[in-house]
């Protein structure tokens, strides 16, 4: 047997594996498409404290506010916005927002980021502890970003999902914008990949410990995150949502689904958004390990390479062998796509975004190793490498 054809064996195996042996992520099942189970007729509704961490977010605010404050929630709904040091202008904004709105809305004032805390999860602390000192503390915290949008029924939904199957998390993975080249090239990519690392099947399988979780939009029962220690668990945590989803699975069940009803109004116009975006956190994904970056460099070459380039220059039958890898990684990723309503011929460059996603996560360890890991808005928030 040829080199060739090992490798393209191999590859198959691998497609063969992740299509019908892996949680069937690329379908798309776990989503808020379906209604959720209905409430008991008569159910008191909780009560609800969205905790929205505001950095240098003026200009997203009065349409992801908006959104909040337009909930057709029958319960108890209020804001707290934590303007995170902020020099935009985004506390005035929020505060212009409080004014004559139907929703209490109360801006709080960050405090100087303390050491060994990441900015973002700082920010929920503060808020989370301002829900705490409420009078009537909440059933459940709405830990949202202030670039998401929600649709009316939003919460609602997210609510009743909660409350009828007892979940401690319930999470949904908001609908990236997918407008520009660059999007369409490379967001449905990011969100098939995030589906293959995390199936949303097992992650919902409370017999499983594979947790997981959107920071965009995660509704978290108040008390099941008080008894797991509470958010200073995670203080150092710059993927602070699967490490809240971790924390949160040793208390009880968790969800996480695609959905079309919470949007992230982010654009991410130019390739070097989205690596930015990638590059925050990608190397704290492989535990800043130059081993599992080694291991993940090989990975994708075999998974995502290995078929179109043999499919189009090795000889039979390691041709014929890549060809069909290649062609189920393009079925594989049509889900994704017609969710985002994109051609089934971008199928074709997915291992294009591979090479891609590769090179963000080989940038983002180089800047770890320059000591400006985890660079956002200003701060540089990953821990530094130890000479």
């Amino acid at each position: 047997m040829t080199v060739s054809v090992t490798i393209a064996s191999f590859a198959l195996g691998i497609w063969l594996y992740l299509i019908f042996a892996h949680g069937a992520f690329w379908l798309g099942r776990e989503c808020d498409d379906e209604d959720p189970p209905a409430l008991p007729k008569g159910h008191r509704w909780p009560s609800v404290v969205a905790v929205v961490p505001a950095r240098n977010e003026a200009n997203m605010l009065p349409r992801s506010l908006a959104s909040l404050l337009a909930q057709d929630y029958p319960g108890s709904l209020s804001l707290l916005i934590v303007d995170d040091q902020s020099d935009d202008g985004t506390a005035a904004v929020a505060g212009s927002m409080a004014s004559g709105a139907s929703r209490e809305l109360v801006v709080v004032q960050g405090r100087p980021l303390p050491a060994e805390w990441t900015g973002k999860v700082w920010a929920m602390q503060q808020g989370v502890a301002h829900a705490e000192m409420l009078g009537k503390r909440p059933d459940y915290l709405l830990l949202t970003d202030a670039d998401i949008e929600y649709a009316p029924e939003a919460l609602r939904r997210l609510v009743v999902r909660a409350d009828a199957m007892g979940l401690v998390l319930t999470s949904l993975l908001a609908k990236l914008n997918c407008e520009s080249l660059a999007e369409r090239a490379l967001i449905p990519p990011f969100v098939f990949f995030f589906q293959m690392l995390y199936p949303f099947g097992w992650v919902n399988r409370s017999t499983s410990a594979m947790a997981a979780a959107a920071g965009g939009c995660m509704l978290v029962e108040r008390l099941a995150l008080q008894k797991a220690g509470g958010i200073a668990v995670i203080r150092a945590a710059l993927i602070d949502d699967c490490a809240l989803a971790k924390l949160m699975k040793a208390e009880g069940p968790i969800w996480l689904g695609l959905t079309d009803r919470v949007r992230s109004l982010r654009p991410y116009p130019r390739v070097r958004d989205i690596r930015h975006m990638v590059s925050r956190s990608a190397y704290a994904q492989l535990r800043f390990s130059p081993w599992l970056l080694f291991g993940t460099l090989v990975g994708m070459v075999v998974t995502y390479l290995a078929a179109p380039i043999l499919a189009i220059f090795a000889p039979y039958p390691a041709n014929a062998l890549a060809a069909l890898a290649w062609i189920l990684m393009m079925l594989a990723f049509q889900p994704t796509l017609r969710r985002y309503r994109l051609s089934p011929l971008w199928g074709a460059t997915l291992p294009l975004a591979a090479v891609a996603y590769l090179a963000f996560t080989l940038d983002s360890a180089y800047q770890h190793w320059q000591g400006r890991g985890g660079a956002w808005k200003g701060r540089v928030q990953a821990l530094p490498v130890k000479r």
